[in-house]
């Protein structure tokens, strides 16, 4: 499994702004083949927001970032001034994952 991470510098006059636009989003990747889950992270202390998607694949992200649904859902037009700086990506390959037993 990967799990890509967008780490997004948003000012903080923004935040609400930004995150309307994620519960109003439609929701395109949800159903792309090899898409598991989204999470947004909002930042406790700073800036920067991360938004993490899982994929069963290295190769469904990349089929997902080339296709008409990743860019019909990048394609809204941002306002001037909500980032705070460069966002950038990390991704990393799941080997180990644990969760508490109840």
């Amino acid at each position: 499994m990967i799990v890509v991470q967008n780490h997004i510098p948003v000012n903080p006059e923004f935040r609400d702004e930004f995150e309307r636009r994620f519960r109003e989003r439609n929701g395109d990747v949800d159903k792309f083949p090899g898409f598991i889950r989204n999470d947004i992270l909002k930042p406790v202390e700073g800036n920067e927001y991360i938004v993490m998607t899982f994929w069963k694949s290295m190769e469904d992200f990349r089929a997902w970032t080339k296709s008409q649904d990743f860019h019909n859902a990048h394609s809204k037009k941002i306002p001037e001034g909500m980032f705070s700086g460069k966002s950038h990506l990390t991704i990393h390959e799941i080997i180990i994952s644990t969760e508490k037993l109840e």
